[in-house]
């Protein structure tokens, strides 16, 4: 592996401990605040408090296991894996819309169901996107300026997959593949005025997905202003607002929140930050987002010391998913986003995004072992 220069030597090195530690915190708090927010609900529909709880760790536990696999396997190999990857994504993202085979919930097919667990293929989608992206970008670097080479065929496969999302009625999901498309090409020197014109080129389209959809245009107005249907579009956002307002500086105690408890609609899965709010305050925030910004801190350093392009644009990609789903998810719920269906990584309740985020951990570590060290000689 190299990027055709005499100067630079390589070595392997152990896995980035600091991101692991990161990592399981997160993970930690996710189990902790989710049995917070969830035991009343769970009880009330299920007869048991450890409903929800006993989920999460089998999920945690399926992740850890996706994360130690991954890890270990060299990612040079996903060069070969690339494409089967890709296509058991797509396959499964295709397959959502088979009726039988989908499984509706609060009116959007985005599942799969596998015996007693529902699977999201939108969320291995990202993944796969990741490892095709970083592939198509290091193979294609030597032409990356160019419009027919390095930009065109990347947006082209971008929108199929978004909006074979789009049609599951996960724009969130969608949105999320075309940020990281956009910014894994901006890594890999793309010129600025086509990522610039595909950004001018996506806000029509994204203003005609609103103004064409009812749901979509009540978040909007939500968004802009809850208090005008306070108990219909913009009750949820309010509960939010509520919940960070009680929770001040230190937060009333943990399991000691009142919104979860029938007030806040999905306490335990997108708005579990405002539960962090209100039972940690504003202390557990800051924490929370501090923690966030050491994993990406941590993931860039892994791509800036990986030893190709390859490796640098996997960090990258794997960085990215769990940044900008953060930034998003506690972006919608402090009230400076529309509201979305996206899950905080690693803290709100959901089996396929706490497995996939833990995945694309393992990769990032395996990136990590791999370091491209300076020849002691050089300047």
């Amino acid at each position: 592996m190299n990027y055709g220069r005499d100067d630079i030597d390589y070595q392997r090195a152990h896995m980035d401990a600091p991101l692991l530690f990161c990592t399981i915190l997160l993970v930690g708090i996710g189990v902790t605040m989710t049995y917070s927010a969830s035991a009343v609900l769970a009880r009330e529909h299920f007869g048991d408090s450890y409903f929800f709880l006993k989920r999460t760790l089998l999920f945690a536990l399926l992740g850890f296991s996706g994360m130690a696999a991954a890890s270990r396997l060299a990612y040079s190999r996903y060069r070969k894996l690339v494409y089967p990857i890709l296509a058991v994504a797509l396959l499964l993202v295709v397959a959502v819309m088979i009726p039988g085979i989908g499984r509706t919930i609060s009116g959007a097919t985005r599942w799969i169901r596998f015996g007693p667990v529902a699977f999201q293929p939108s969320e291995l989608a990202k993944v796969a996107m990741i490892i095709f992206l970083a592939y198509s970008l290091e193979k294609k670097a030597d032409r990356i300026r160019s419009f027919t080479v390095g930009f065109l065929p990347h947006i082209i496969f971008m929108a199929a997959v978004a909006g074979a999302i789009l049609v599951q009625r996960d724009f969130g999901a969608a949105a999320t593949i075309a940020a990281l498309t956009w910014f894994m090409m901006f890594v890999a020197g793309v010129r600025l005025p086509y990522l610039f014109g595909m950004f001018a080129a996506a806000l029509p389209l994204a203003i005609m997905l609103v103004a064409g959809s009812s749901y979509r245009r009540r978040r909007i107005l939500a968004f802009l202003n809850p208090w005008s249907d306070q108990y219909g579009s913009g009750f949820q956002m309010i509960q939010s607002f509520v919940a960070f307002n009680e929770g001040g500086w230190f937060g009333r105690g943990l399991g000691q929140g009142q919104q979860k408890l029938f007030y806040l609609p999905e306490a335990h899965t997108d708005f579990i930050f405002s539960v962090i709010g209100e039972e940690l305050g504003l202390i557990g925030i800051m924490f929370v987002i501090a923690l966030f910004a050491f994993f990406c801190y941590r993931g860039l350093r892994i791509a800036l010391a990986a030893p190709d392009l390859f490796g640098r644009y996997l960090a990258v990609g794997c960085t990215l998913l769990i940044g900008l789903e953060a930034v998003l998810n506690m972006g919608v719920v402090m009230g400076l986003l529309p509201t979305k269906g996206l899950a905080l990584p690693f803290i709100s309740y959901g089996g396929s995004s706490l497995v996939i985020s833990l995945v694309a951990v393992g990769i990032l570590l395996n990136v990590s072992t791999y370091r491209r060290v300076q020849k002691s000689w050089e300047i």
